[in-house]
This record gives structure tokens, sequence and C-alpha cells, in this order.
């Protein structure tokens, strides 16, 4: 049944004799939203670290296992990189791209 207002940092509620007000200071207000905010960052560490390091380890490359060389798509074709240079640069494509 509490009524907070936010902009006079004031909490108003009913009492056995009329309403309750209890006030603050702006400084103390202050502190309070700091340590709410540090809190929360560390219960939402505590709860997310064991998520990351699972990630961490399915997605870790095995060093033991050799990727191979790196293979040429089946249907490539060589494009100049500027047909109008006499330097003769060309670029490997797939075959269903146009030269543009």
């Amino acid at each position: 049944m509490a009524v907070p207002n936010y902009t006079y940092l004031k909490l108003k509620m009913p009492g056995p004799k009329g309403i309750i007000t209890v006030g603050t200071f702006i400084q103390h207000a202050y502190e309070c939203e700091v340590e709410c905010c540090e809190f929360t960052l560390a219960v939402i560490a505590l709860e997310e670290l064991p998520a990351i390091h699972q990630v961490d380890n399915e997605e870790a490359p095995d060093a033991k296992k050799a990727s191979g060389l790196f293979q040429l798509a089946k249907d490539t074709k060589e494009i100049l990189i500027n047909p109008s240079g006499s330097e003769g640069r060309t670029v490997c494509v797939g075959a269903t791209l146009t030269p543009k």
C-alpha cells in the first residue's frame, strides 16, 4: 500500500494515525542505487560464468586435429581485378557470379 515518489525521494503509506511519510537525502539515495547496481552485476556475473565457460569449451578448436589445406570450390573462374591495367592480377570467384 506504499506509494513511492522518486522525484522527491519520499515514501508515503497509510498508518494508524494518518499518512506516514519517510524521506531521505539525495546522497544516501545515490549510495543505495550504486550498491544495488553493484550487487546486481555480481549476481549476473555469477549466473553467467558457468554458461560462458561451457560455451568456450564447446567452441574451442581441437589443436590435434589438422584442418587440411584450403581447397577451391568446384565451379570457379578467374576474373581480372583491373581489366584496363597491364598487371594481369586475377581473383577466383564462383562461376555463377558476373564479372562485375
